[in-house]
C-alpha cells in the first residue's frame, strides 16, 4: 500500500492486487512497534550500527543505510496520513527493546502494525488506485514494455490479465505456507504464502539470506486457545523475564531474537525447561516482573491487548507466568533488492519481507514496519519513473 501511495503520488495509474482484504496480511498482526531514529540521544549510525550487528553483518550496507536514514521521515509520513502513534505528556513514546542499544521503538497503541494498515488502507481507497481484492497473482510475462499479469479470482476459475510497465511485489515472506507444509506453528497471517516470492525466483530474480527464518522468542505455549501467539517484545521491555524450570535467569531478555530464542531452545533441549498440561514445553515468562516494577496497573494500562487476551483465556499476567517457546515469525531474505528497490529482473521491484539484502540473517526487531514504509515507498517511485 506504501508503494500505491507513491506511485500515485509520483503521477502513475496503479493497481492493488490482493488474495484477500485489502490490508489483510503480517503487517495486520505486528505488535511491537516501528523502530525509527527519533531519540534526542540517538543517530541514524546507531540505529544502522544496531541493525548491522543483529543482522550478524550479513545484509547489505547500502541498503540498511537507506532503510535506517529514512526513518525518522518515515515516521513524520505515517503521522501525516493519519497513525497516532502513541505519547505520554505529549511527547512521543520511545521504548528499547531486543537488539537495540538505546530507545528507539514508536507505538500507535498496542497494535501498531494493525493501525498503520487501517491508515494506509484509507488512503489508498482514497487515492483512486485500482483495488482487486481476493484474487491472487497467478503469473507475469514478458511482453517487451513491461509485464502482463494473469490474476485468477478466490474461489473461481475466473482469471483476467492486465498489463503494467513496472511491477511491484510486496506479498510477505510466505512463511505461513511454510510452516503448514512442516506441521509447525507460525505468528503468520493465513495469506502469507509463498507463491508470489517463488514466481520471482523463477522469473530469474536473484534471491538472499532465502532459508534464513526468524523465530519470534516468546510464542504462547499455554493456554492451548493462545499455542502459536507471540506475546510482544514490549512485553520484556517492560521488565518481564525470562526463567527455566527451576526459577533461574538464563539471558539477556532484550538481546537481538536470535539470541533470545536460541537460549529458550537450548535451555528445554538441556532439560531444563517447564511442561504444560498438554506436555509440551517451554520456559517461564514472568510477566508480574512488569507491574512489580511499575506499579499496579501498569500491565493493564500500556499491555491492555495482551492482558486482555490472556484474560479470556484464564490467565492472569499480572499475578502468573507465562509459558512460552519460540514460533516461525519472519523470513530474514528473499528477493534482492538495491537502493531502488529494484530486483534482478528488470521492470520488477519488491519491497517488505520478500525482500533479501535488508535485514542479514536475523532481522532487529521494529524493523519490519520500517522496512515496508521506507522500500515501499522507494519501490512506488522507482516504477512510477520507469513507467513515465
Amino acid at each position: 500500500m506504501c508503494a500505491t501511495l507513491s506511485a500515485a503520488q509520483a503521477g502513475a495509474s496503479t493497481m492493488v492486487v490482493t488474495k484477500s482484504r485489502l490490508g489483510a496480511s503480517n503487517t495486520s498482526r505486528a505488535q511491537g512497534g516501528i523502530q525509527a531514529a527519533i531519540g534526542f540521544d540517538d543517530s541514524i549510525e546507531s540505529h544502522l550500527e544496531d541493525t548491522l550487528e543483529a543482522g550478524h553483518n550479513d545484509a547489505r550496507p547500502e541498503l540498511v543505510r537507506t532503510l535506517t536514514a529514512a526513518g525518522p521521515e518515515a515516521i513524520e509520513w505515517l503521522d501525516m496520513i493519519g497513525v497516532e502513534f502513541s505519547r505520554d505528556d505529549g511527547e512521543l513514546r520511545i521504548l528499547r527493546c531486543g537488539g537495540a542499544s538505546r530507545p528507539r521503538l514508536l507505538q500507535a497503541g498496542e497494535r501498531t502494525g494493525a493501525e498503520m494498515v487501517t491508515a494506509l488502507r484509507a488512503a489508498v481507497r482514497a487515492s483512486g488506485a485500482g483495488i482487486l481484492e481476493s484474487s491472487a497473482l497467478h503469473d507475469l510475462e514478458s511482453n517487451g514494455d513491461g509485464w502482463v499479469a494473469t490474476i485468477r479470482t478466490k474461489g473461481t476459475e475466473a482469471s483476467r490479465r492486465v498489463s503494467a510497465r513496472a511491477v511491484v511485489l510486496a506479498a510477505g515472506g510466505g512463511l505461513r505456507g511454510e510452516a503448514d507444509a512442516l506441521g509447525v506453528g507460525s505468528t503468520n497471517h493465513p495469506d502469507a504464502t509463498p507463491e508470489v516470492l517463488r514466481l520471482g525466483i523463477e522469473l530469474g530474480a536473484q534471491v538472499e539470506q532465502l532459508d534464513s527464518w526468524q523465530r519470534h522468542p516468546t510464542g504462547s505455549v499455554w493456554p492451548e486457545a493462545l499455542a502459536g501467539y507471540a506475546l510482544p517484545e514490549t512485553t520484556r521491555g517492560y521488565g518481564a523475564t525470562l526463567h527455566d524450570a527451576g526459577g533461574e535467569r538464563f539471558v539477556d531478555e532484550l538481546a537481538p531474537r536470535d539470541v533470545v530464542a536460541q537460549a529458550i531452545m537450548d535451555v528445554v533441549a538441556d532439560g531444563r525447561g517447564a511442561t504444560a498440561p498438554n506436555g509440551h514445553q517451554g520456559v517461564w515468562l514472568d510477566t508480574s516482573a512488569i507491574d512489580r516494577e511499575h506499579g499496579a496497573g501498569f500491565t493493564a494500562d500500556r499491555l491492555t491487548y495482551v492482558h486482555g487476551r490472556y484474560a479470556k483465556a484464564g490467565v492472569d499476567i499480572t499475578a502468573q507466568r507465562v509459558l512460552v517457546y519460540p514460533v516461525l515469525h519472519y523470513r530474514n531474505g528473499g528477493l534482492l533488492i538495491d537502493t531502488n528497490a529494484s530486483t534482478t529482473v528488470p521492470a520488477i521491484f519488491a519491497a517488505g519481507e520478500i525482500t533479501g539484502g535488508v535485514h542479514g540473517s536475523n532481522r532487529l526487531m521494529g524493523n519490519s514496519l520500517l522496512d515496508t514504509v521506507v522500500f515501499g515507498r522507494i519501490a512506488g517511485r522507482s516504477a512510477a519513473e520507469l513507467a513515465r
